[in-house]
Order: structure tokens, then sequence, then C-alpha cells
């Protein structure tokens, strides 16, 4: 069984003292990739470290998250910018909104999430996206730039049927399913089958968050992923291996690389 973790925060300080065994246990479970999201500047510099520590094995994602904006983001994405041009990315991200906890950098969230879009189109690397609490205004600055988006994955979704089918509507982007399909409330087995083919979803940790039942409440690492594919597999009616298969798949479709 292989698969590839499309979102993992494998630079932070909860792997810092055990990274090599992390990284051991993710090849032995069958993970063949690791995608690495930047957050904000100091990120950038540990993602490149630990893609450059496991070269064709963690892929670097560079962005500004929602989170993390401030009065200072263009003076943020500039140096942001002018990493892109140097460095060999594969996705621009962990970037969108997120109105969950404070609305404070409103504005500053929305200004800094369509100019990343826009390097997206005028480069044509897929987006990492994070949404929460903010949908109508993420769909509504993508549909600006639908006819030009390059694709990508709405990270971590955790919606209804509705909101499924709202982000389906870009043809070139999928979802990202990871921990949470297999909490006891979680409506996604339901959800996704309904409405949902397996040629848009991707498989994905938000390592060290999220770890996926029966692990939940411990550190999130990718070799966990492999009870996401096993609640997947149940839900779509199909095997294990051809999880994986779509999948990875759709990865190479998102992401232009073969893995």
């Amino acid at each position: 069984m292989n698969y590839i973790d499309t979102h993992c925060h494998l630079d932070g300080e909860e792997f810092r003292d055990d990274l090599e065994l992390v990284v051991q246990r993710a090849r032995e479970a069958g993970c063949k990739a690791i995608f690495i999201p930047a957050i904000d500047l100091p990120s950038c510099q540990t993602v490149i470290d630990v893609c450059t520590r496991y070269p064709h094995y963690c892929y670097p994602m560079l962005g500004l998250h929602p989170e993390e904006v401030r009065d200072d983001w263009r003076d943020v994405l500039s140096t942001l910018n002018s990493q892109l041009s140097t460095l060999n990315c594969l996705a621009i991200g962990e970037v969108g909104l997120d109105f969950y906890w404070s609305r404070e950098f409103e504005k500053e969230q929305l200004l800094a999430f369509e100019e990343q879009v826009r390097w997206a189109v005028e480069l044509q690397i897929p987006l990492m996206i994070h949404c929460r609490k903010a949908q109508n205004e993420l769909v509504s600055i993508l549909k600006r730039y639908a006819n030009d988006l390059p694709g990508g994955v709405f990270h971590c979704f955790t919606g209804n049927e509705q909101e499924a089918r709202q982000l389906l509507e870009f043809p070139r982007f999928v979802l990202g399913i990871g921990g949470v399909s297999t909490f006891k409330k979680s409506h996604l087995p339901e959800v996704l089958p309904a409405c949902v083919p397996l040629d848009r979803i991707v498989l994905e940790t938000d390592a060290p968050y999220m770890a996926p039942v029966p692990l939940r409440g411990q550190r999130n690492e990718p070799a966990f992923i492999r009870h996401v594919i096993t609640r997947l597999a149940g839900a779509y009616g199909v095997t294990e291996e051809e999880i994986c298969r779509h999948t990875n798949e759709n990865v190479t479709k998102v992401f232009g690389i073969q893995i």
C-alpha cells in the first residue's frame, strides 16, 4: 500500500527530537512522499531545511497562512515572492482565509490571499488552500480567476455536501482528506461518497495535528494515514489499494509530478 501525504508540518518543533524516526516510520508504512507547507517567513527556511535533508521525498510549499497575516503582510509577501522565484516549490501554500477566531485582520487576509492567488495564476503553480469560516469569501475571490487557476487542494475539508459541491465547481481542485474523516461525529464518511468522486480527493495528515482514530489526541504523523485510508475504503465501498491508486493519480494531476 503506497500513498502520499500532501500536507504535513514536518518542519515543526514537535518533530525536532525524532524527525528521522518519523520519516522512517512513514517510509515503512508506505508513504512515498510528504508535502510540507510554510506558514510564514521563518517556516519557509525550516521547510526548505527539511526538504533539503530528505530530497525527492519531502517537497516544499511556500505561502503566508491566513492566521499569520498582519499589517506587514505586503512586506512579508514581497520577501516570499523573491524566494518563490529562486526555489523549486511544489505549490503556493499554506494560504487562504480563516475567520474562526477573529476578523481583526479580515481585510488584510482577503488582500493577501488574492495576491497569492495571482502568483499561482502567473506561475501556474497549484495552491494549497486553508479555509475556516470563510468559504463564501474564498469562493468569491477564486471565481475572479476561475478560467486561469492552475488547480490545487482545498486542505482539511470537513464540510457538508453543499460546501463540497461548491468547491468542486473549480475543476482542477481536489479536497484534502485527513484524520477528521475517522472522528465519531464526522459526517465525511456519508458526505464524500454522496457527492465527491474518488478522482477529486487526496490524502493528508496536517501533522502534528488531528491524528485519526484510534490515535486521536496523540501527535499526528504521516504513518497514521493508514487509518484514514481504511475509513475511506469502507465509506466508498472499495479496497484500500483503490483509495491509494486514485489519490496518488490525483496528486500527479494536481501537482504535475510522478511519485
